[in-house]
């Protein structure tokens, strides 16, 4: 096995999640039902649904959230999961923060740092990103990247406009209401 395939027993992996093409709430929704399904996962915890401008980059606003494994899936293996389910949604890739029909970044997978030409972690932008921090903050309030904690991160990206949704990010249970 090669050494960056390695993974502990369980791991607790942050998932960033986006979109800004068609019904990206109802994309988002379905992802993260796609998450829970994963083999060897047997946690997703999903924030509140975010909606925020573009950063580096044009077109709508996306509708953002994040998402929290339990996982046994080497990092590796869960980047091709994520891979996978984006291009079962119609993700396409024709240049650098295109708009999307739904982007899902792996974040963090417990403290592993990890630098190899597919994948980086912790995700290298995910500190300047109010559109990852603020979800990432109503999972994890105690968090702290690079020394920092996620508030005094968020302060820095007071120029990104970002507002949490009224609507839930799982879907009412069947009867429910």
């Amino acid at each position: 096995m090669q050494a960056d395939r390695a993974t502990p027993p369980e791991a607790i992996a942050y998932i960033g999640l986006g979109a800004n093409l068609g019904d990206s709430a109802a994309t988002l929704r379905a992802a993260l039902r796609e998450l829970a399904a994963l083999p060897d996962t047997r946690e997703c915890v999903a924030s509140p649904f975010y909606r925020s401008a573009p950063v580096d980059a044009t077109g709508p606003d996306f509708v953002n959230a994040v998402a929290r494994l339990r996982t046994a899936l080497a990092p590796l293996d869960l980047l091709d999961a994520l891979q996978a389910i984006e291009l079962e949604h119609g993700r396409a890739r024709p240049y650098r923060n295109a708009p999307r029909t739904l982007d899902l970044d792996l974040l963090l997978y417990d403290d592993l740092r990890l630098d190899t030409p597919r994948l980086t972690l912790p995700h290298p932008r995910m500190h300047e990103r109010a559109f990852v921090l603020l979800p990432l903050r109503d999972l994890a309030p105690d968090m702290r990247l690079r020394d920092e904690t996620l508030d005094g991160l968020l302060a820095r990206c007071a120029d990104q406009a970002i507002h949490r949704m009224a609507e839930p990010a799982e879907p009412p249970p069947r009867g429910a209401g």
